[in-house]
């Protein structure tokens, strides 16, 4: 990249098609809105195209392409070779400086493909993920891989998952930590105060979100019969925003309707959702991003999965991974409803993934890369712990710290 201060706003197109990418990018894209260096471009793929406009709308962030792919019960290899087509023929008419993409996604995947294809440089927020097992989570773990060969920067929100891409044999000069966007936007979120939470009772509040395509089918069935034997208690309100995935409601709707202590939802938005996670007792999930998110507002959260690639809040204690089996899910789930103290525990143990202030670390070392001058913007640090800023360097950063030594997978199996 040039050093030379540049004459002209960069050029960024961030291409997101989910609801988790539309929540980790809406930072970047108000950041780069409001500064006089950058000009977003936001592209949306529509992969949750019911849940994203309006979220859109509410996070503050125009999108100026919209595509439309998806089919119902389309095959993976159908979407991706629509995306990398479609998100081809965006990127050639825009000419951007920059693609950005963020996680794992197929719509990550493919736009950093078409980005490849022609030549523009990809920038992957939330970079360095890994269970270490390819296909699970399916197809995530594999996609994060391959954006890995193919980004110039990677924005890792830990030193673990940036250990990851060293260990891969990324440079470590093209490896920043940086925090979870995801911790920036639930701050600013709840600092606004418009959601408001969804439970209807004084009983404990247990928040279930289910989704993960390899739990879907005889899994999920399994899982829906273990929280109707924990709504049989009587002292708990289950409330699950069931996910639009026929899937999904196939294996839940027969096993979780009809109970008093059940109530299932539609989606809620992200405003309410932020507002619902803050007001619960505990979290049951299999989603990603909620890890990242229950921590922060010191809610104990149960990973219904066999792996993750998020073992920070594991090993912090603020999570526990007790994967997909009836019996698990509910030995796991009483025992933090009966035990004060390992409830407590849990609750107060912190959030590893950030301050914050991702965005901001993310955006100025964009901008110095690009020969911005971005006075007053804290950088990124780097994998070896010395922190590359645009100015003075962070005295004490709680990002800094050495690469931990690890397991190759973090896994029930």
């Amino acid at each position: 990249m040039s050093t030379d201060l540049i004459n002209a706003p960069v050029r960024a197109m961030l291409v997101l098609g989910t609801r988790p990418e539309a929540i980790k990018l809406a930072p970047v894209a108000r950041a780069m809105a409001d500064s006089r260096l950058f000009e977003p471009l936001v592209v949306t793929t529509g992969q949750h195209r019911e849940m994203l406009h309006q979220m859109l709308d509410l996070l503050r962030v125009p999108a100026h392409t919209e595509l439309d792919v998806m089919r119902e019960r389309q095959q993976l290899s159908t979407l991706t070779a629509r995306l990398v087509d479609q998100l081809g023929e965006v990127v050639r008419a825009g000419r951007p400086d920059v693609v950005i993409v963020q996680g794992d996604t197929t719509t990550a995947l493919t736009g950093a493909l078409a980005a490849f294809y022609e030549h523009i440089p990809v920038a992957h927020v939330e970079a360095g993920l890994r269970t270490g097992v390819a296909d699970n989570p399916f197809p995530e773990e594999l996609n994060r891989r391959l954006i890995g060969r193919i980004a110039r920067w990677h924005f890792a929100p830990t030193p673990r998952a940036a250990g990851h891409l060293t260990a891969e044999g990324v440079p470590e000069s093209e490896v920043f930590v940086t925090g979870n966007t995801v911790i920036d936007n639930l701050l600013w979120v709840l600092a606004k105060g418009a959601g408001h939470d969804h439970f209807t009772t004084g009983a404990r509040r247990v928040l279930l979100t289910l989704h993960r395509r390899e739990n879907q089918g005889d899994t999920m069935r399994g899982m829906g019969r273990a929280l109707r034997r924990l709504a049989d208690r009587g002292d708990v309100e289950l409330l699950l925003p069931l996910h639009k995935s026929p899937a999904v409601r196939e294996a839940l709707l027969p096993e979780l309707t009809g109970h008093p202590a059940i109530r299932v939802v539609e989606p809620l938005g992200y405003l309410d959702f932020s507002a619902t996670l803050a007001a619960c007792d505990l979290v049951l999930t299999d989603s990603g991003g909620i890890q990242e998110e229950a921590p922060s507002l010191g809610k104990p959260a149960l990973v219904l999965r066999t792996t993750t690639e998020r073992p920070e809040a594991v090993e912090a204690g603020a999570a526990r991974l007790v994967g997909t089996a009836p019996e698990a899910i509910l030995e796991a789930a009483e025992r933090l409803l009966d035990d004060p103290g390992e409830y407590a525990r849990m609750a107060t143990a912190g959030n590893p993934f950030g301050d914050g202030r991702a965005t901001e670390r993310i955006i100025a070392q964009l901008a110095e890369d690009f020969g911005a001058d971005a006075p007053g913007v804290t950088g990124a640090v780097g994998v070896t712990g010395a922190v590359e800023t645009a100015g003075a360097p962070m005295a004490d950063d709680s990002l800094i710290a050495r690469l931990p030594e690890e397991p190759e997978s973090y896994s029930t199996a």
